[in-house]
C-alpha cells in the first residue's frame, strides 16, 4: 500500500496575543491506500481543523500536509484548486451545496471544472447519486430536498470519480440510522478499493467502519487504537460492522 495523506507535525494558531487559541499543537499522521481512519474527541478538540487543513482548505501555521508526494505548501492556489478537483473528495457539515444547481450539476461540478465532457460529468454523477440512494432526485434543487437528501448530494460530489482521498466531517449527521450505515458502507468500500479515507465523527459505531482510532484532545493526539473492537473499550460503547 501506498501512503496517500501524510501530515507531520501540524500546528495551527487562530488570533493573536490574548484571543490566540492553537487548534492544532503538533499533529502528525499518515493514512495509505486502502485505509480508513477516524478522528474522535470533543467540540473544540481540533478534528475540523484537521481536516480543512489537510484537504487544502486552509493552510497551517506550521508543519507540512503531502497528498500522494505533492506537498500541498509548495502549491500555488491554481494547482492547489486543481489537485482537490482531482484527488480530494469533501464532505462538510453544511453541505456546500450550489443552490442554481441540480443534485446531478452539484455532483458533477468538479469533472467539468477539471475538463471532463458535460455527458461523461452527468454520468459520472449519476452513479455517485445512485450509489447514495437518490438517483431519482438529480433533477432537483437543494432547496426542494430535505436536509437528508442534500447530505447524500454532498456525499455523492464527494466521491464521484477516482478520489484517492475522502475527508468526510460527521457525514451522517443529518441522516438516519438505516441511510447512514449505507454511507458508511460506501466509504468503507470506496477505502477498500484503494482510496484513503479521513472520517470525523463522535459516534462510536461509525468509527467501528474504520481501521485506526485517532482520538484528539485540545489539538493533541491522546491516544490511538488499531482494530475497531477497541473503540468499544476504550468509550464502553457497544458498536458492530
Amino acid at each position: 500500500m501506498s501512503t496517500v495523506l501524510r501530515i507531520e507535525d501540524l500546528t495551527r494558531v487562530h488570533g493573536q496575543g490574548e484571543s490566540e487559541v492553537h487548534a492544532l499543537r503538533g499533529v502528525s499522521l499518515s493514512v495509505d491506500s486502502g485505509e480508513l481512519v477516524a478522528v474522535m474527541g470533543p467540540s473544540g478538540s481540533g478534528k475540523s481543523t484537521l481536516l480543512t487543513i489537510a484537504g487544502g482548505l486552509d493552510s497551517p501555521t506550521g508543519g507540512t500536509v503531502t497528498i500522494e508526494g505533492v506537498e500541498l505548501g509548495g502549491l500555488s492556489r491554481a494547482l492547489l484548486a486543481r489537485l482537490r478537483r482531482r484527488s480530494v473528495g469533501y464532505v462538510f457539515q453544511d453541505f456546500n451545496l450550489i443552490p442554481a444547481l441540480t443534485a446531478a450539476e452539484n455532483v458533477a461540478l468538479p469533472r467539468e471544472l477539471d475538463g471532463d465532457s458535460a455527458r461523461a460529468s452527468r454520468r459520472l454523477a449519476m452513479h455517485a447519486l445512485d450509489e447514495v440512494g437518490i438517483g431519482e432526485l438529480a433533477d432537483r434543487f437543494p432547496d426542494d430536498m430535505s436536509g437528508g437528501q442534500q447530505q447524500r448530494v454532498a456525499i455523492a460530489r464527494a466521491v464521484v470519480g477516482d478520489r484517492r482521498l475522502i475527508l468526510a466531517d460527521e457525514p451522517t449527521g443529518a441522516l438516519d440510522t438505516d441511510t447512514g450505515e449505507q454511507v458508511l458502507r460506501l466509504l468503507r468500500a470506496r477505502c477498500d478499493a484503494g482510496s484513503a479515507g479521513v472520517l470525523v465523527t463522535h459516534e462510536a459505531r461509525h468509527a467501528a467502519w474504520a481501521d485506526r482510532v485517532i482520538f484528539l484532545r485540545d489539538g493533541l493526539v491522546i491516544d490511538e487504537t488499531g482494530p475497531p473492537a477497541a473503540v468499544d473499550s476504550l468509550l464502553g460503547a457497544s458498536t458492530t460492522r
